[in-house]
C-alpha cells in the first residue's frame, strides 16, 4: 500500500501539470524476481485506475519500458565511466569481502568497500577475467567534501563524501545495480520528477554521484514520509490487507483507497477528508507533502469506504454488488438460482446501503431476503419484559395485520404497527424486536418495516405464523 501511494501521488503530480505517468519494471536484481509479480503490479494499478501513460502494453519514446531489456544501455553508461576514470573493475570475492567487513566490525570500523582494486593494474585483471573471476563495476567515491542535494519537502539534505564508500554499479553477471540502473534511465526517460518513499534517502548521494559523473541533471527528489500502523511501527500485514488487490478482494471501492492513500502524507490545506480524484489533482501540491510519518488506520479506511458507498447510484451500487452474490457459496447463496433476479436486488439494496461499509458485506446483509425458512430461537423471540403469553399474543396480532395492511410498504407498515404497540400496552421496540427476529431469525437487521416489505407478505405472514406455533408448543 506504501507503495500504491506513491503511485498515486505521482500520478496526481502528473496528471496536475501535464506530464507523463510512467511505468517501469525493475528488474535488475533477477534473483528477487517473483513469478507474476509484474502483472500483479499492473493490475492493482488499473483497478485504483492509474492508467499510465507509457510502460508495458504502452509503448512511447522512451521504451523499452522492462530494465532487462535495457542492458546495452547500462553497459554504455558504464563503458563511459570507466573510459573517463569515474569507475573501476574489482575482482573482489564475496569471500574476501566477507572477512573485511569481519575484521573492520572487530575493529570498531564502519564497515565498507577498502578501495583494494581503485589501483590494480590492469594486466592483474585481465587475468582474473581469462580464468574466469566474477568482475564488478565500481563507482569511485569522492571520499573528501560533502554530496547536498535538494529534497522538495526536505529542503538540501547533506552527506559527507568521506563515509561514502566506492559502490557496485555493474554486477558481474552484467545487470547493473539498481542505483545505476534507475539513474541511467530516470535521464533517457526525461524524468524530471521521482516521488519515492524516504527509505531512500540514505542512497540518495549515490544516486546524485552517478548524475554527476555522467554529467546529468539531477531531477526534483521528493521524499515520501513512511506509513505506521495505528501502533506507530512500520506498515506489514498484521495492520490490514498487503496489497490493494487484497483490498479490493475485501470489497473496497477503488476511488474510496485512492482517496484515502492520498491523504497519508498530504494535506489539501483545509479539513477536508472526502474528494474526488478530479478534486484531488487540482488541490494537489508538493509544498503541502509532510516530512514526518502517516498512519494508516484500517478503521478510517473502511469508514471512508462506507461513505462512497452511500454516495454511489442505485444502478452503480448494484452493478458492482452482483458479482459478489453470484459467486457467494454460503447458506442461502448455495440454493439460489442463477443468475440472480437483479430486479430484485436493486429493490432490496436501499435497506442495507447505510449500513454497508464493504461490498463483501452485501451477500450477508442480504441473505435474509433469500432464506426460503428461519429457525428463530424461541427465547430470542420474547423481548426483555415481556413473557411468552404476551409475546404469543403480540405475534397473533402482528400477524392479522400482516394480512390486511395494504400497501405492504414502510410507511403504511410502520403506522399501523406503531398503533397495535399502543393498543396493546408494550413499547415499540418490544414489538419490533420480537417481529424481526420471527421474521430474520437476526436481533440486527435493516429497518424493521423496509425488511418485511422486502421480504414480501407471504413470506412475513408465514413466519409470524411459525413463530407462534413455536411458542404456543413450548412447556
Amino acid at each position: 500500500m506504501g507503495t500504491l501511494r506513491t503511485a498515486i501521488y505521482n500520478w496526481v503530480l502528473a496528471r496536475q501539470t501535464g506530464g507523463q505517468f510512467l511505468l517501469r519494471i525493475e528488474d535488475t536484481d533477477q534473483e528477487r524476481l517473483v513469478p507474476g509479480s509484474i502483472e500483479q503490479i499492473q493490475e492493482s494499478l488499473r483497478w485504483l485506475g492509474l492508467e499510465w501513460d507509457e510502460g508495458p502494453g504502452k509503448d512511447g519514446p522512451h521504451g523499452p519500458y522492462i530494465q532487462s531489456e535495457r542492458l546495452q544501455i547500462y553497459q554504455a553508461a558504464t563503458k563511459r565511466l570507466l573510459d573517463s576514470s569515474l569507475a573501476y573493475e574489482c575482482d573482489c570475492s564475496p569471500e574476501r569481502l566477507t572477512m573485511l567487513r569481519e575484521r573492520q566490525k572487530a575493529q570498531g570500523l564502519p564497515p565498507g568497500y577498502d578501495n583494494r582494486c581503485r589501483s590494480r593494474p590492469g594486466e592483474e585483471l585481465r587475468e582474473s577475467r581469462e580464468r574466469g573471476v566474477p568482475i564488478v563495476v565500481r563507482l569511485k567515491s569522492p571520499g573528501h567534501g560533502d554530496v547536498t542535494f535538494r529534497d522538495a519537502v526536505r529542503g538540501d539534505i547533506t552527506f559527507d563524501s568521506s563515509k561514502i564508500q566506492d559502490f557496485v554499479i555493474m554486477k558481474s553477471d552484467g545487470f547493473p545495480t539498481y542505483h545505476l540502473a534507475h539513474v541511467v534511465d530516470d535521464h533517457e526517460m526525461r524524468i524530471t520528477h521521482v516521488l519515492r518513499g524516504d527509505e531512500w534517502i540514505p542512497t540518495s548521494p549515490l544516486h546524485v554521484l552517478i548524475h554527476r559523473a555522467l554529467g546529468y541533471e539531477v531531477p526534483v527528489y521528493v521524499h515520501l514520509p513512511l506509513l505506521l500502523g495505528k501502533d506507530k511501527t512500520k506498515l506489514s500485514k498484521r495492520h490490514g490487507a498487503a496489497s490493494a488487490l487484497e483490498y479490493r478482494d475485501l470489497g473496497y471501492l477503488p476511488d474510496a483507497v485512492f482517496n484515502f492513500l492520498a491523504l497519508l502524507g498530504w494535506s489539501p490545506g483545509e479539513d477536508i477528508e472526502i474528494m474526488s480524484r478530479e478534486e484531488i489533482v487540482r488541490r494537489f501540491t508538493l509544498d503541502r507533502v509532510n516530512d514526518s510519518p502517516a498512519v494508516f488506520d484500517s478503521e478510517k479506511l473502511e469508514w471512508m469506504n462506507g461513505v462512497y458507498i452511500r454516495q454511489m447510484p442505485l444502478d452503480a451500487l448494484t452493478d458492482d454488488i452482483m458479482p459478489w452474490l453470484e459467486k457467494a457459496i454460503t447458506p442461502p447463496w448455495n440454493r439460489v438460482q442463477r443468475p440472480i433476479d437483479r430486479t430484485r436486488v436493486r429493490a432490496l439494496i436501499p435497506m442495507i446501503q447505510e449500513r454497508l461499509k464493504r461490498l463483501a458485506e452485501a451477500p450477508d446483509l442480504l441473505a435474509i431476503f433469500f432464506e426460503e425458512e428461519v429457525m428463530p430461537d424461541r427465547n430470542s423471540i420474547i423481548q426483555k419484559g415481556m413473557d411468552v403469553a404476551a409475546t404469543t399474543k403480540a405475534l397473533t396480532e402482528a400477524h392479522a395485520l400482516a394480512k390486511s395492511t395494504q400497501p405492504f410498504e414502510p410507511e403504511p407498515l410502520e403506522i399501523v404497527f406503531r398503533a397495535l404497540a399502543e393498543q396493546l400496552g408494550i413499547k415499540p421496540g418490544q414489538l419490533f424486536g420480537s417481529i424481526r427476529v420471527a421474521i430474520t431469525a437476526r436481533s440486527v437487521a435493516p429497518p424493521l418495516f423496509h425488511t418485511m416489505s422486502g421480504l414480501g407478505r407471504d413470506r412475513v405472514i408465514t413466519r409470524l405464523d411459525k413463530a407462534i406455533r413455536t411458542l404456543e408448543s413450548a412447556p
